[in-house]
């Protein structure tokens, strides 16, 4: 029988964090190894698995290379400055990282990359499955509307996200810019204000609505005369990107290093 996979959390007092234990709990080739927390959490010292009314013999510490000890892989939705903490005793210890995290700079990006030579890491602005199909579907879309349509994409999610707009919202805009042969740096338009003069139909539009408990809304609208096209992805809830994060850890088993994303981990290519 093969062993399960030991996997650490990071950030797992937050509203993600929990959604991963209880994935992880509820996996039977998985077995939680590790759980991390901030510094001065009262959290510290508790059972990781408490809030679920479970026992799963891993206290929650503020200790990285701790919760680290014998895990297989950590799964990372926190912040930037602290993902990149993570990363580089991952990259000593040889733990397989998955990184939901978004907002880093092209500096984070490449040193990212630069690990990905000593370690297998999967990374992905959005590990929800529905949201990687739709990605696709987004290429295809803009490769045949590449004429008469302009191109907006609207975010929505809860009041306590901090980066703006989505992580999911760029990769996206990455996606649909890239099938239409411009670069997303130059022809996105993130806000609009005053008399801004006609739209550009060059430009890719971006708009963001931030409130209530939003998980997360997504839609790529293709605006043409007398038509609309809206591709759009809803999350009810975030079970669906610990699940995708498990296909990550599944996937990355076995690979001694290299940056993936989740086209590899779903054989989207």
């Amino acid at each position: 029988m093969t062993a399960p996979l030991r996997i650490a959390v990071a950030g797992c007092t937050g509203r993600m964090g929990h959604m991963l234990i209880e994935a992880v709990q509820a996996a039977d080739d998985c077995v939680l190894a590790g759980a991390l927390d901030r510094e001065g959490s009262p959290a510290l010292g508790h059972d990781a698995a408490a809030f679920l009314g479970q026992a799963s013999g891993v206290a929650i510490t503020a200790d990285l290379r701790a919760a680290l000890q014998g895990a297989d892989a950590l799964i990372d939705f926190t912040r930037p400055e602290g993902t990149m903490a993570h990363l580089a005793v991952c990259r000593e210890l040889g733990v397989k990282l998955v990184i939901g995290t978004t907002g880093f700079s092209d500096e984070q990006k490449a040193q990212i990359r630069a690990a990905g030579q000593d370690i297998a890491i999967v990374m992905a602005p959005n590990m929800s499955v529905g949201v990687n199909v739709v990605m696709r579907l987004l290429d295809m879309a803009a490769r045949a509307l590449s004429e008469g349509y302009d191109i907006e994409i609207i975010e929505a999610h809860h009041r306590h996200k901090v980066d703006a707009p989505s992580g999911t919202a760029l990769a996206m805009g990455e996606v649909v810019a890239g099938a239409l042969g411009r670069d997303l740096k130059t022809c996105a338009v993130y806000g609009r204000e005053g008399v801004t003069g006609e739209r550009d139909p060059s430009t890719i539009g971006f708009a963001t609505v931030r409130g209530g408990d939003i998980v997360g809304d997504h839609t790529v609208l293709f605006a043409g005369t007398g038509e609309r096209i809206e591709v759009t992805h809803k999350s009810s809830s975030r079970a669906t990107y610990a699940q995708g994060s498990l296909r990550a850890v599944r996937f990355l088993a076995g690979r001694p290093a290299g940056l993936f994303d989740m086209n590899d981990v779903l054989g989207l290519g």
